[in-house]
């Protein structure tokens, strides 16, 4: 049998996610507070999951029973529409206790955008609602050996019973978690759609195969579609998102960054409490404590200004976007929330690789022993921030305010 096969056959017999009531929230208050308590809970094994690649189910379950999943749906169809400064933070607070946990449900808020973006009435209540209910949502859009990010090779094709879905994709981020499968392919026409697959429907098969060495136990391995079956009123047409001024590739980058912000914070956070508890000062200061070190007290002090630098600029994205959203959005209202988004993720980017990094410059030889497994906050850091080149943003920028070039128009800006 092959590794494949096996693994394919692992998470058939193991891995089923409940369904369970799910809390909706009133307000912004509300879901700081379900972070902060759902942070408080994951960070206490996060390393162990890592170091074991144990998926965090009970974590997942908990995310979502505390309502955490649709904060984002508007008060319209009964969700509480936190703002986009709040949906950041939340991200942040859950990415710093563990940057997985923080990862897996990052794509069902893009897809709630799309959702709202591109639906139709009928689709929007029927899958806001389920959202509401406890339904997750998981990611079937990337695809490997195509040319480009945007290239699909899966095909949707319509028939008298509905529509029939075949391909294979990878990075299905969430998908193992999920209730609902949203798979991107292209229609008859040669038209991105975006197909929403009930989990255990027939042909569809999720496997745990991601073998990344950071963000481990996001599961975001492959999604085989054979002849998979599924209804004309769950297939939105996606391509629609780009026929008007939207902010959707903005929304996606905000909750990225926020990600890396996240690691950021507990790399700078473990940094600081190994100098004080663990790490020796080095004997040319003579000073009895590392702490002491000038040396080592101007780089923890270099660390926490491009840290609060980087949030500042991701609560700047995410006001920005409110103010954007508030209004009707036009070309010039979207690339403005693109080009704050992307300031926000060149900082947060670099801060979480160097403070991953300078992690073990400051706290000594000691730091790098497998029992702390501190190592993860550098490979998470690495792994994730993969996502889009950050030199792009630089370039995106640059353009916008030397040429007032407007960013292109997709989910990477």
């Amino acid at each position: 049998m092959s590794s494949l096969v096996e693994a394919q056959v692992q998470s058939d017999l193991d891995i089923a996610p409940l369904l369970l009531p799910a809390r909706v929230l009133r307000n912004d208050a509300e879901a700081l507070q379900a972070a902060h308590e759902l942070a408080d809970v994951a960070r206490q094994q996060a390393a162990q999951r890592d170091r074991q690649r144990k998926l965090p189910w009970a974590q997942i379950e908990q995310f979502t029973r505390s309502g955490l999943g649709s904060i984002s749906i508007p008060r319209a169809y009964g969700g509480p529409q936190v703002s986009f400064v709040t949906l950041a933070e939340v991200f942040a607070i859950i990415s710093a206790a563990d940057p997985a946990l923080g990862q897996i449900p990052q794509n069902q808020f893009g897809i709630l955008g799309l959702i709202l973006g591109c639906g139709t009435e009928r689709q929007k209540k029927q899958l806001l609602q389920s959202v509401l209910e406890g339904w997750r949502i998981g990611n079937a859009g990337p695809e490997r050996g195509t040319k480009n990010t945007l290239e699909l090779k899966a095909r949707i094709t319509a028939d008298a019973e509905g529509h029939v879905i075949n391909g294979q994709k990878f990075y299905s981020t969430g998908a193992l978690f999920a209730h609902w499968v949203a798979v991107k392919a292209l229609n008859d026409d040669g038209r991105q759609v975006l197909a929403f697959v009930r989990r255990g429907t027939q042909g569809l098969r999720i496997v745990d195969d991601w073998s990344g060495f950071g963000q481990r136990t996001t599961a975001s391995g492959t999604i085989l579609l054979n002849s998979v079956r599924v209804e004309s009123e769950l297939v939105l047409d996606n391509w629609r998102i780009n026929d008007t001024p939207n902010i959707q590739g903005a929304v996606s980058q905000l909750i990225q960054a926020a990600i890396d912000a996240g690691i950021a914070r507990e790399a700078v956070a473990d940094a600081i409490a190994f100098v004080r508890e663990r790490a020796r000062p080095w004997i040319d200061a003579n000073v009895e404590r590392a702490s002491d070190d000038l040396y080592v007290i101007a780089d923890i002090g270099k660390l926490q200004i491009e840290l609060h630098a980087a949030e500042a600029l991701l609560r700047k994205a995410g006001q920005v976007l409110d103010q954007v959203s508030s209004a009707p959005i036009t070309a010039e209202s979207a690339a403005r929330a693109s080009i704050a988004v992307a300031e926000a993720k060149v900082l947060t980017t670099e801060i979480s690789l160097l403070a991953s990094e300078k992690l073990f410059e400051l706290a000594g030889s000691r730091a790098t022993l497998a029992e702390f497994n501190l190592d993860r906050h550098w490979r998470n850091a690495r792994v994730h921030t993969l996502h889009d080149p950050v030199r792009w943003k630089y370039h995106a920028v640059g353009a916008y305010h030397l040429n007032g070039t407007l960013p292109a128009r997709h989910s990477w800006i």
